[in-house]
């Protein structure tokens, strides 16, 4: 096919209309509406097909871009290994497999071992068999089960999606996998009548125990969770909560696993989100921002004490018995290698600390010109802003009228996120996570635009 039609914008948009399936879109609309197709991106902004700017706020939609686009760096690391290997299958080792596993490690104090594959599911899915081989290795079958919380969310597989707190994203896609088992959330205020006050962070934990008892100790083999709810609302945990629950897995030997997929590498102002509260997991899985964006890749990182139960040439059944197959493509590593330096020589956590505290006071004062802005939290360049329709007695926002304010955004050129279509009568919080290259110019930007959406659209 000519070049010159390749490119042209009319051909690309027909050629798109025409064939390709896009993730998380109703299609019905581009019968008669052209799909939307980003072409160039550069810093925080990226440029449509028709040449329209836009910053964008939420790191390619999926908080995925941490260090921005166009880094021509990493772009230039995976091309130069691609050149020299491209793939072999993960039975084998690489060079830049072997580097970033030990560069990874040496920011998660406590584990040992990284198993790679290329995408968050893949990776939540990776820690699930491990959780379920132990069972059987282990624990005589027992201690199968996994605990997950409501509104977390930890991927799109039937086995992730069992592990889903998000009835919304679940509706249509059961039977589920048996043997996931949900906690209750601890967003402090959706908290109820009875676990409101100063101990809410240990009351919410303790919930977490009941349904161990309930469930009975000796049947659960770990704990699911994010370090702060990303899609379901960016709801960080109250005071006491992740000691309590750390707690409650030594108590009763319950492997802890962390989500890391869209808190990792920075985002929360600190290398993954976890060591924001002190805890110290047996599984940490990441995605992401690993090498924001610029290449596949995915992490499932486990302590010593995990890999060495896999350790028995005894069993012929008792290894791993996994494959991810582009978990043995370089090009993951290597531009996580340089995404990582990017991070540590520019200092882009400093920068989500600094940026992330400017970002929630912009937001508090939107909070104050709006009533309908009933909570503001988050940690970091990664915040939420919770939308109500009455702010004493916190009644959500209509998810209608909520989509109308990013829709008016998107008008204005800035791209925020939201939390649809994924919880019955609570999507109705603004989702902010812009790359950890942000300024205050940004920043005022995009909280501009919210501004001027919320006035014309709610009032």
């Amino acid at each position: 096919m000519d070049t010159l039609l390749q490119n042209d914008p009319r051909h690309v948009i027909e050629a798109d209309r025409a064939h390709v399936w896009h993730h998380l879109i109703q299609h019905k609309p581009y019968e008669t509406i052209d799909p939307r197709i980003i072409v160039e991106g550069k810093g925080l902004r990226v440029w449509d097909i028709k040449g329209k700017e836009h910053v964008d706020a939420v790191s390619g939609a999926v908080w995925t871009v941490n260090v921005g686009y166009g880094r021509e760096s990493i772009a230039n690391a995976v091309r130069d290994q691609l050149v020299r290997m491209c793939y072999f299958a993960g039975a084998a080792g690489s060079i830049p497999g072997a580097n970033f596993a030990q560069r990874l490690i040496e920011k998660m104090p406590g584990l040992s071992r990284v198993y790679y594959a290329n995408s968050g599911s893949e990776a939540n899915e990776k820690a699930f068999k491990m959780v379920r081989q132990i069972s059987h290795k282990h624990h005589g079958g027992k201690k199968s089960k996994i605990l997950y919380r409501d509104r977390d969310y930890h991927g799109t597989t039937i086995a992730c999606l069992s592990a889903g707190g998000q009835q919304e994203r679940n509706a249509q896609y059961g039977p589920f996998t048996p043997g996931f088992v949900q906690v209750p959330h601890c967003l402090e205020y959706r908290a109820s009548e009875d676990m409101a006050g100063d101990s809410y962070g240990v009351k919410a934990a303790e919930a977490i125990e009941a349904v161990i008892l309930r469930e009975g100790a000796d049947t659960i083999g770990a704990l699911c969770l994010e370090p702060i709810t990303a899609g379901g609302g960016i709801i960080t945990p109250p005071r006491g909560y992740w000691e309590k629950v750390q707690e409650i897995c030594r108590k009763y030997d319950i492997l802890l696993h962390i989500d890391e997929v869209v808190c990792g590498l920075g985002r929360t102002g600190t290398w993954f989100g976890y060591q924001q509260y002190g805890v110290q997991p047996d599984i940490v899985t990441m995605a992401k921002g690993v090498a924001s964006g610029y290449a596949a890749i995915s992490c499932c990182v486990t302590t010593e004490a995990v890999f060495d139960m896999f350790k028995d040439d005894t069993d012929k059944m008792g290894y791993f018995r996994d494959i991810s197959t582009f978990g043995g493509c370089t090009a993951g590593p290597v531009a996580a290698l340089e995404n990582m330096r990017i991070i540590e020589d520019e200092d882009l956590c400093g920068n989500s600390v600094r940026m992330g505290a400017y970002l929630k006071d912009k937001l508090h004062a939107l909070m104050d010109k709006h009533a309908c802005v009933g909570d503001v939290r988050g940690k970091g360049l990664f915040a939420g802003a919770e939308l109500v329709a009455d702010r004493a007695t916190r009644e959500p926002l209509d998810e209608k009228l909520v989509m109308a304010v990013v829709a008016d955004c998107m008008a204005q050129g800035v791209i925020i996120g939201a939390s649809n279509r994924s919880m019955p009568g609570f999507n109705n919080t603004l989702l902010f996570a812009p790359a950890l290259i942000a300024t205050t110019d940004d920043l005022d930007e995009i909280v501009g635009a919210v501004d001027r959406a919320l006035t014309k659209v709610v009032g």
